[in-house]
């Protein structure tokens, strides 16, 4: 599975949030399906606190940022709604 296009395809077709606090309500209220976290992501912690899924992005949050199709800085993405991406059943 290519990564970067599978996040791109979930951001132009489904429902992400972006950034560490947002996580952090999704993953209280179990709405996320998947959250992304960034090689360089200052928010390791929330893998720790959740029995939802996660998947290590291997480069920076420039890149993660990039591979959603954003021109900023990515550290942490959750999945609310992969849409027509196949993120979730490739983890």
């Amino acid at each position: 599975m290519d990564l970067n296009k599978a996040l791109r395809t979930a951001a132009k077709s489904g429902k992400l949030l972006f950034g560490a606090d947002q996580a952090m309500k999704a993953i209280e209220t179990k709405e996320a399906k998947l959250i992304v976290v960034a090689s360089n992501s200052p928010n390791p912690e929330l893998k720790e606190q959740s029995e939802i899924p996660f998947m290590d992005f291997p480069g920076t949050n420039m890149e993660l940022g990039s591979a959603c199709g954003k021109p900023f800085s990515i550290s942490v993405v959750t999945i609310l709604d992969p849409g027509e991406s196949q993120i979730l059943s490739n983890r």
